[in-house]
């Protein structure tokens, strides 16, 4: 496998709409994938989209650590191909946010907090799913990739953008 080289923000990459998958059996997306995942590790991330990696098709790798979710068991690694996300509920839940093409910012996103998630999987199975919380979250900043779209465009307060190692700082 291969770690592969990842679009920073303004990189052209980042800024179109992904293309579907046509056959998630074909090798070359598994190859993809592992890739991918290989990737997202020694970034290290817990997710990313194939455009981040210079490839315009609609799939994205996610995984949720343990502790992140409401119920504290996180979610393992998976590859959603072609997916589509629902609204669930309309209410929003802010939540700080960090992205691999924008290394060492974060800032402050509202999303929905309940969705449902459509995709396919690498032997072309349907996956059909509920996410709520952090869960939630990164699933939609993932699948916002496919878009053209990163986090700082969601954002409606940039005062709350800004380098982690100085959001982090103690107050002098």
């Amino acid at each position: 496998m291969a770690v592969l080289k990842i679009a920073r923000m303004g990189h052209p990459a980042l800024m179109g709409i992904a293309e579907p998958v046509s056959d998630p059996r074909d090798p070359e997306i598994r190859r993809l994938v592992a890739d991918m995942v290989d990737t997202m590790r020694d970034a290290p991330g817990i997710g990313l989209a194939a455009p981040q990696v210079h490839v315009p098709l609609r799939l994205v790798i996610y995984m949720v650590p343990e502790g992140r979710t409401d119920d504290g068991e996180g979610h393992p690694l998976t590859a959603l191909i072609n997916p589509e996300i629902t609204v669930q509920d309309d209410a929003l839940e802010e939540g700080v946010e960090g992205c691999l093409s924008l290394p060492g910012m974060a800032g402050r996103v509202a999303r929905p907090r309940h969705i449902r998630i459509n995709a396919l999987d690498l032997d072309g199975n349907a996956l059909e799913y509920e996410a709520e919380g952090y869960h939630a979250r990164v699933v939609q900043h993932e699948c916002d990739h496919l878009d053209g779209i990163l986090y700082p465009m969601r954002m409606t307060d940039l005062a709350s953008f800004g380098y982690v190692e100085e959001m982090t700082k103690a107050p002098e």
